[in-house]
């Protein structure tokens, strides 16, 4: 009988996996929401972020994709050139651009996800807002760290723990605050997941193989959105096309939307709001 060979990469992988501790507290997940990839998949095949960013952004992207890699869910940014920002099958797509400051919003998180029990997302966008980055209170490597790290932390399935803009700073980027690096007051730094994180994150993908998933096919990856009743374009810039209002920040503002695309498909956006 042959024997059976196994890649190193893949068994080191195995033993990462299986040496990393049970998680007691997942609070800041985002209810089920989760892409349909093991962590073994991800090693092989990970997480495309497309950036179609201005290289005003590029170091605040790349340092996003570092710090998430420190989870089981592995990414890899790939250049795009998707002006219209439309929405990917089966991967992120990040923006930026002059949304407007009427808006009112730093930063969204929009991400679609599709019919079957196990909550699993088909697609995501990022975007961010020059309208106000170009302003000096947001024009600086800080802000733009700290609102990259959270955008792209909300499209694979994280909340925040903590909404409350007062409270100190948690050391990590899915924490609200008013001071991101952490020195205007001499506190912790909110640039970077903490280990709370990750372990959330290993909780959703901390698996070797695939889940089985009944009901809702996994979408094929690299088709620009449709399929499965999803729309291909995404809403506007408003509040008035993101739907319902879900939850709120800890000064009373709607930071969650969700709209209905029938057939159980639905799309949420995470909004960071300027102050």
């Amino acid at each position: 009988m042959p024997k059976l060979r196994l890649p190193i990469a893949f068994l080191m992988l195995a033993i990462a996996v299986l040496a990393m501790p049970l998680i007691a507290s997942a609070d800041n997940s985002w209810s089920k929401y989760h892409w349909d990839i093991s962590t073994a998949e991800s090693a092989t095949d990970p997480l495309v972020l497309g950036d179609n960013t201005s290289t005003t952004w590029t170091s605040s992207l790349e340092g996003a994709s570092t710090d998430w890699n420190q989870s089981v869910l592995l990414n890899t940014i790939t250049a795009g050139n998707n002006t219209a920002c439309d929405p990917v099958l089966g991967g992120v797509e990040v923006c930026n651009d002059t949304y407007g400051t009427s808006v009112g919003w730093l930063g969204i998180a929009q991400v679609w996800v599709y019919r079957g029990r196990d909550g699993h997302i088909a697609q995501a966008l990022v975007k961010v807002n020059d309208s106000f980055f170009d302003k000096p209170e947001y024009n600086s490597s800080a802000w733009r760290d700290y609102v990259m790290c959270q955008e792209v932390g909300h499209t694979i399935g994280l909340s925040h723990q903590d909404e409350t803009f007062a409270n100190a700073n948690l050391g990590t980027c899915m924490d609200y605050t008013d001071d991101p690096d952490g020195s205007i007051l001499n506190q912790a730094s909110n640039l970077h997941p903490n280990q709370h994180d990750l372990d959330v994150l290993y909780s959703k993908y901390g698996h070797l193989n695939g889940v089985i998933d009944e009901g809702g096919d996994k979408p094929e990856k690299g088709n620009n959105g449709g399929g499965n009743g999803k729309k291909n374009k995404a809403p506007g810039q408003e509040v008035r096309q993101w739907g319902k209002a879900i939850s709120t920040d800890g000064k009373g503002r709607p930071d969650l939307f969700e709209l209905d695309l029938g057939g159980g498909n639905k799309l949420f956006t995470h909004v960071l709001w300027a102050n």
